[in-house]
């Protein structure tokens, strides 16, 4: 059915100049001029072909006219705000935001994220990447991948993957000179370290690899030291040393050539990968549909 209205932005200048009984707080109110406001609810009477306001010195009134057209827009207007929060909360509950480590959602869940995308295009992702343990009681956040135990009480935890760690390098630096054949070849090349706040005194790094391999001459503190995972991988990308890199963050970069591993032997991570969410809210479609599909993508192994 078709409706022929007047322009929107003189109904609401109309409404709100009848209910303040004052162009200039109807003006503040729309975060336009008083003239403005004047100019719509003219052009207003002057289409409907009826006086609205009395214009007195320093005040308006209402007419009958006026009288009678307030109520109806006050509430057409009450029930317009009422179906635009409707929307902003349909929006909000399409939404899903899923809080990251930025070295795992850089090497892990991005280069995946469009087989989610095109398995729930109804769902609108938003990643937030960050190093710090969400607080779902007070943050803005659906879903979280945590690296650790696996012991998060009130909240839902199902391990995604489990890690280990072993040198990686890129093929140019492994090839030499000096080469990369026996790990006591390390002795001359540069050590990258992953040093993050959160660490695990467990968190295998470079002593403990370099102890596993037999190796007690070497010094495992030296070489520059980064705070994020991806950061050292990109290091060792560059050629500028050998990083331990974790088997879930380096997968992509070894498939392409960008990595290879000097060494076969490598460390077990005593933490492991988690997908957590409150309890109350694990089984909420979209919560649901992230986990599983998290979970299908670490079976697949690629």
């Amino acid at each position: 059915m078709s409706r022929h209205l007047p322009p929107l932005n003189a109904l609401r200048a109309f409404e709100a100049a009848a209910r303040h009984l004052s162009f200039a707080k109807a003006a503040a109110e729309l975060h336009v001029t008083p003239a403005a406001v004047s100019h719509q609810v003219k052009a207003l009477e002057e289409q409907l072909g009826v006086m609205l306001f009395r214009r007195l010195n320093k005040a308006v009134l209402l007419t009958d006219a006026g009288q009678r057209a307030l109520p109806g827009m006050r509430e057409a207007f009450d029930r317009l705000a009422e179906t635009v929060e409707r929307m902003r909360a349909r929006r909000d509950d399409d939404r899903l935001t899923v809080s990251v480590a930025p070295s795992f959602g850089a090497k892990w869940l991005v280069p995946r994220l469009d087989r989610f995308r095109a398995a729930h295009p109804e769902i609108e992702i938003r990643i937030d990447g960050s190093t710090q343990l969400v607080d779902f009681a007070r943050e803005d956040v659906d879903i979280a991948i945590r690296y650790g135990p696996g012991r998060y009480p009130g909240l839902r935890a199902d391990r995604l993957l489990q890690d280990e760690v072993s040198p990686v390098c890129s093929p140019r630096l492994c090839a030499g000179p000096p080469p990369l054949r026996v790990p006591g070849d390390l002795r001359r090349h540069t050590l990258l370290h992953v040093d993050w706040a959160m660490r695990d005194p467990t968190w295998p790094d470079w002593r403990m690899w370099l102890l596993a391999a037999g190796l007690r001459d070497v010094d495992s503190t030296r070489g520059p030291k980064f705070n994020q995972s991806s950061l050292a991988i990109e290091a060792a990308i560059e050629g500028q040393g050998v990083a331990l890199g974790e088997r879930v963050l380096v997968a992509g970069d070894l498939a392409v050539g960008r990595l290879v591993r000097p060494f076969e032997l490598s460390v077990p991570a005593s933490f492991a990968y988690y997908v957590v969410a409150p309890e109350a809210a694990s089984d909420r479609p979209k919560v649901a549909a992230f986990r599983d599909w998290a979970l299908a993508e670490a079976a697949r192994g690629q």
